[in-house]
Parts: C-alpha cells; structure tokens; sequence
C-alpha cells in the first residue's frame, strides 16, 4: 500500500504527472533515478496549447492563428504546425479548408463521444489497477476524495472540478499503462473544456464527492465488478447531466 506521502504526490499530480507516472513503470516507484526523457519542440507545443484550451484561454470554436501562436510561444512556423496537427489528430482542433484551425466545440454529440471513449479508458484501468492490486488505488483515492470533500465543505465549486479530475487523472495512473495514459491526457482536456457546465449540473457539492468516494471504496473492498459499474454509471451520468444542461 502507498504511504501518506507517495500518495499525497499522486493524488496531487496534473495531466503531466500522471502520464509520467503510467510510463515510468512499477519499477520507477523504488528508484530516482530513472531515463531522462527530452521532449521534442513540437511535442512541447502541442502540450501548451492543450493546456491552453483546457484552461479555457482558447474558447471552443475560437480560431486559432499560425502568426500570433508563433509569436507567443518563441518557435518558428514549422514545429508549430506540426505540433497543431497533433492536436487535429487528437481531436481537439478542427482543421476547415480555406479557414484554418478551431478548437472544437463540445456539443452533446461530441460530450457524450467523448465520455464514451473515457468510459473505456477508466474501465480498462480500472480493471488492470484490481489486477495489479487495489490497496495502492484506495489509499491514493481516497485521499484525492478527502481533498474534494474539504473543498466542497468550503463551498470552493471551482475547487471541486479540479479535484475531480485530479481523482480521474490518477486512477488511470494507476493503472501503469503508458498508452492509457496518452489517450487519457486528450479526453481529460475535452473534459476541462465543459467542467464549468458540469459544475452547475449538480444541486450540491457533496453529491459530486459521493459518486468519486463511492468508486474509492470499491477498491478498498477490492470488489471489480463494483468498480466497473461505478464507473460507467458515473461517465453516463454526466453525459445526461452535460447535455440536459
């Protein structure tokens, strides 16, 4: 089982974290001293402006021009565009002939698209984190749950959806799977684009700390098909509760 502290650092990590993590293995959890991984330009790129868009500094639909990216990231046109295709292979930009680049615009079709692939993802890692062991998952979980209900109880809304997706970032995490990871890494920043809407979804704050406390607990029961249920009935409860809003 994670000790207070290791579980405090994942619980803590953003999408970056978390994708380290997946990468680095089992054996990375016992060693600093693991590969020094060098991130190309346009990977580097690709990974502001996605934090960009999920921090909602690029609205969805907004255009996206080559010249003033240029400027403000420091790089010239070439890595530029190649680290913009990658997010149009994402998803996450929409190329249109003769316009340019928009980031995509998350309506219920798209909403429930997306949760649809998360689905998949958290319940494969789900799965793989039982397989592996769930006592690491419940300690990580439910310390990542405490955050969110100590937010709620101070009323700190904004707080709460971070948190929820901090509780999701690490339960894919956890699952050691460098590929889940990545896939995760996209959804997530779709998921950051329509948390404020989610936000409004829910009557009150500890309804929200419920559903994430509940699927913790699981794992601590060590209970799989409970976890997978769990699961699935908190991804297609948010698509209802996105595209009623």
């Amino acid at each position: 089982m994670a000790g207070p502290g290791e579980a405090g650092r994942l619980a803590a990590g953003g999408v970056a974290g978390a994708a380290r993590l997946a990468a680095a293995g089992a054996d990375a959890m016992r060693t600093a001293l693991t590969p020094v991984v060098q991130e190309s330009t346009p990977s580097m790129i690709a990974r502001r402006v996605r934090e960009a868009i999920g921090d909602g500094e690029f609205a969805p639909g907004a255009q996206l021009g080559e010249a003033d990216l240029a400027k403000r990231l420091g790089v010239s046109r070439g890595p530029l565009r190649e680290g913009l295709q990658r997010l149009t292979q994402e998803g996450l930009l929409i190329s249109l002939r003769n316009r340019g680049l928009f980031v995509v615009e998350m309506n219920p079709a798209n909403v429930a698209d997306m949760y649809l692939a998360r689905e998949a993802v958290e319940r494969a890692a789900a799965a793989q984190v039982h397989r592996r062991g769930p006592e690491e998952a419940a300690a990580v979980l439910l310390e990542v749950v405490a955050r969110m209900r100590a937010a709620a109880d101070a009323g700190r809304a904004g707080e709460v959806g971070e948190v929820d997706i901090a509780f999701h970032e690490a339960l894919v995490a956890l699952a050691r799977s460098a590929r889940l990871s990545r896939t995760h890494e996209t959804l997530i920043t779709e998921t950051r684009m329509c948390i404020h809407a989610l936000e409004r979804a829910y009557e009150s704050l500890d309804e929200r700390v419920a559903e994430h406390e509940a699927i913790a607990r699981s794992f601590l029961a060590g209970d799989a098909q409970a976890t997978d249920r769990l699961v699935v009935e908190h991804m297609r409860d948010a698509v209802r509760r996105l595209t009623a809003a």
